[in-house]
């Protein structure tokens, strides 16, 4: 190990010594022997997680149908109550957010609720570095309007092909927007846009503006109530820990309330007339109104252990580590695996304010490299073109799992170990 290596190594040893979030580790089952670096894509499970589902599962044994009001919490409420529990971690109040449904299901629901082309304001501000799914999305709300994508979506051009310019963005909210519907973190870079200074530009426009925050939810800090966003949405399967194909989640401001939701569903009565079988569709006044179908009870169960353990380290202290790990980690990729023959590099702005919860280490050999790792038992991903993203996560990554990464970095190429594996990437990278 050379002498830079040594020095990371003793102030990663002292800085997880003094590392105050370092106990709920233990709160997780960590693969064995394994630096997991993957949870921007799939969280690992809270060691309370098994114990919900099996206490899910008895309430369905021993209430059966009566596990609606009897269980703990009732199921025909745990929608809400998860959204009281995920509330705080969004800036918002208990009934501005709630557990419903997929992260694509809640952005057509909302979209179809917020998107009212009218007049000469008829396009959708989205970017071009955007998660394709909800471009995807956003396309078919506008067919569904009686428009051309092609005209009628506005993509925000990226100046670097990693990250996007406030200034850009906002000179797309011109008089033909009607909605904007942007990122809270790029999924590929990163990168960490200015919610607060977006949302107030838009409407400064007369734009509704709602984010997809689902790599900012649970990395970062929100106050989404505060900035007065109009509605966001994400998922709880990253950061949040809730599982595979656990629910997600959306946010509606309450000045919203009272519109009437673009897609309605029995979920979204009110609660105390929805067993009265009506056919006139009377919604939640909360953001319970935009749920659709039934709440996934079972693959909900794990999700809230996850959000208690959130509300023990608090937000703002699993930020405060975050930012040290990844900037850690940036440090020594700038420091000693920039140069020849290493030559990897950070597409993550390093500034603290722009950063969101992972970093995007690009080498022009990033998919055969992530195997390696993978076979060193670390864990990242691949996004195309070359960027192995790494993310650190405050409850259960510690200093020394990131310099074990720098390690096995530097001696993947040092060895060609890379070179061992197929440049052909799997079908889930």
């Amino acid at each position: 190990m050379d002498e830079r290596f040594a020095a990371y190594r003793a102030r990663a040893e002292e800085m997880d010594r003094w590392d105050p979030l370092k106990s709920f580790r233990d709160q997780f089952h960590i693969p064995p022997e394994t630096a997991y670096m993957d949870g921007n894509s799939l969280g690992l499970p809270p060691r309370a997680a098994g114990d919900a589902l099996e206490k899910t599962f008895s309430e369905w044994r021993d209430l059966a149908i009566g596990g609606w009001l009897e269980g703990t919490p009732p199921w025909f409420h745990l929608a809400e109550e998860a959204g009281r529990k995920m509330a705080p971690l969004m800036g918002a109040s208990p009934d501005e957010v709630v557990m419903s449904g997929s992260t694509t299901v809640n952005l057509h629901a909302l979209v179809s609720t917020f998107y009212k082309p009218s007049g000469t304001r008829t396009k959708i501000v989205a970017d071009e570095l955007n998660f394709p799914s909800d471009i995807y999305a956003l396309e078919s709300q506008i067919r569904l309007k009686g428009f051309d994508p092609k005209e009628h979506l506005v993509l925000v051009r990226s100046r670097d092909g990693r990250t996007l310019d406030e200034d850009d963005i906002i000179a797309a909210f011109d008089d033909r927007a009607a909605l904007a519907l942007l990122p809270g973190v790029l999924y590929r870079s990163g990168q960490l846009l200015d919610m607060e200074r977006l949302v107030k530009e838009a409407h400064n426009r007369g734009i509704l503006i709602g984010f997809d925050c689902a790599h900012s939810a649970g990395a970062v800090p929100h106050r989404l109530s505060d900035w007065d966003a109009d509605f966001a949405f994400w998922c709880s399967y990253k950061y949040l820990n809730g599982g595979p194909g656990s629910p997600a989640f959306l946010y509606v401001n309450r000045r919203h309330f009272d519109l009437e939701p673009g897609l309605a569903g029995w979920f979204g009565c009110d609660k105390s007339r929805q067993f009265d079988m009506d056919l006139e569709f009377s919604h939640a006044r909360s953001a319970g109104g935009w749920q659709i179908g039934t709440p996934p009870v079972l693959s909900a169960s794990p999700l809230l252990p996850s959000l208690d353990i959130f509300a023990r380290a608090g937000m703002e202290r699993l930020r405060h580590k975050s930012l040290a790990l990844t900037g850690f980690l940036a440090e020594i990729i700038e420091g000693a695996l920039s140069s020849a023959p290493y030559g990897y590099s950070s597409g993550t702005p390093r500034e603290d304010s722009r950063r969101g919860g992972h970093l995007a280490v690009e080498h022009p050999e990033a998919w055969r490299i992530c195997q390696a790792l993978k076979q060193r038992k670390i864990i990242p991903d691949f996004r195309p073109p070359q960027v192995i993203r790494l993310a650190p996560v405050p409850l259960y990554n510690s200093f020394g799992d990131v310099l074990r990464v720098a390690e096995a970095l530097k001696e993947i190429v040092d060895g060609k170990e890379y070179e061992a594996f197929s440049p052909v990437r799997d079908a889930v990278s």
